[in-house]
């Protein structure tokens, strides 16, 4: 019986995650759109043998948003090309159930799945920027439960496009002239509430029968959601006792749904500042703190609590008890709001929390105590694994693969290899069997 251990994902957004990354001496604000750059974390990452790159996406900014979100790369673009310049590690994108059609979303991840040969993860999304219907032809954007509903369909369909074709349908026999067998190909014919696809799929069966299914959302629509079509759920939980929570909430759910909960990951973000002692960890923390432009920083809050208007109070007062609901993220604003009541916060003091991780676990400290807090979650029934944010790149990622991931090895925790090619395989999850329709 093998041993359980980590699983990592680096979360690729632009030169850091940290609001005032892009202000650090060692950082160069242009490196967002620069593949060189991308190509050397995806370099760094692959030689610390971490199972997958993730990149996040928006179709929509505003004046003051997260300068990471104000001018970036397109995934499907990106993770492309590095699918050319990487071997093992795994390429996870992002892409809208709302803002897009079935058939493009299943033939762009079954295209990277080849091109990466076999290493493609789709991160599902239904978009929480309520601005983002103004970039495609809508007045507004659709109500969260419904969000959640067509993504049901929509991801329903895609599954089936990627069923159109059997293992061995395409024999491409050159002497005999024939190219496929008929009976071994299949159009779709769905017809449902929100899509109408004929199919077949104009791409053969992905190389892991399927890419890896990926969902974020924490709120309970989300976690229904998750439980029926997710392999890996990312979350942000800033409490041990919030993780285990969701955790075994997630993971019962998937049971319930008639899945194997085994063949679900879950892991939660953690933003990493690491130092030789702990004080110089701190100071790195520190230094970023202060490069915080303070209406960047009101202006993040206030779009992640739904766009409430801060204008009428002092930085130094409490949140407002009056937080107005939104159509928007409505787990992260939960969890912030549930940050500052815990933990008294100022207004002025939550922006500056969140700047680093948006709310997700940060871990400040040396290569040991950074260690030892992700092998604490991940033997309390936290964490399958963790999604990592680095508040600068390249540097926040290089001293975690050089120093962290060795104590990780050392202590069986963590491969020491890839044992295999694939995603599925870095990660333990199954290849889906070929259905007959």
């Amino acid at each position: 019986m093998s041993v359980r251990q980590m699983k990592f994902g680096l979360f690729l957004m632009g030169v850091g995650h940290h609001i005032a990354a892009w202000r650090h001496p060692d950082v160069r604000p242009e490196w967002c759109e620069d593949f060189t750059f991308f190509r050397r974390i995806a370099e760094i990452a692959e030689q610390g043998k971490l199972d997958m790159l993730f990149v996040s996406d928006g179709l929509a900014i505003e004046p003051l948003s997260h300068p990471a979100e104000i001018v970036r790369l397109e995934p499907f673009t990106l993770l492309a090309a590095l699918a050319a310049v990487t071997h093992r590690i795994g390429l996870a994108g992002t892409a809208s159930t709302t803002y897009n059609e079935p058939f493009h979303i299943a033939r762009k991840f079954s295209s990277l799945d080849h091109i990466s040969r076999g290493r493609a993860a789709w991160n599902i999304v239904t978009s929480y920027y309520e601005e983002e219907a103004y970039n495609f032809s809508q007045t507004a954007h659709l109500e969260h439960r419904l969000r959640y509903e067509r993504a049901r369909e929509f991801v329903d369909v895609v599954n089936g496009l990627w069923e159109s074709w059997d293992e061995e349908a395409l024999i491409r026999d050159q002497s005999s002239g024939i190219y496929f067998h008929a009976e071994k190909w299949r159009p779709l014919n769905h017809h449902g509430t929100h899509f109408s696809v004929r199919g077949p799929l104009n791409s053969s069966r992905p190389p892991q029968g399927k890419p890896v299914l990926i969902q974020a959302g924490s709120s309970q629509d989300g976690i229904r959601f998750a439980a029926h079509v997710a392999e890996v759920v990312f979350t942000a939980q800033s409490t041990l006792t919030d993780a285990q929570r969701f955790y075994q909430t997630v993971k019962q759910e998937a049971a319930r749904a008639g899945r194997n909960p085994d063949h679900m990951l879950i892991m939660p973000g953690v933003a990493p500042y690491i130092g030789r002692t702990e004080q110089e960890a701190r100071e790195q923390y520190e230094q970023l703190q202060e490069l915080i432009v303070p209406e960047v920083g009101l202006a993040f809050l206030s779009d992640y609590l739904g766009g409430i208007d801060f204008s009428g109070y002092s930085l130094d007062d409490p949140l407002p008890d009056d937080i107005p609901e939104t159509n928007g993220n409505q787990s992260r604003r939960q969890l912030i709001i549930d940050l500052a009541r815990r933990e008294r916060l100022t207004i002025r003091q939550l922006y500056q929390r969140i700047a680093g991780a948006r709310g997700h676990f940060t871990i400040i400290g040396t290569p040991e105590q950074v260690a030892d807090q992700l092998e604490y979650w991940f033997l309390q029934g936290a964490a399958d694994g963790f999604n990592l944010m680095f508040p600068y790149y390249p540097n926040g990622l290089q001293p975690f693969v050089e120093h962290v991931i060795p104590i990780l090895q050392k202590r069986g925790l963590f491969r020491r290899d890839y044992e295999g090619t694939t995603l599925r395989d870095h990660l333990g999850l199954p290849v889906p069997k070929s259905i007959r329709v």
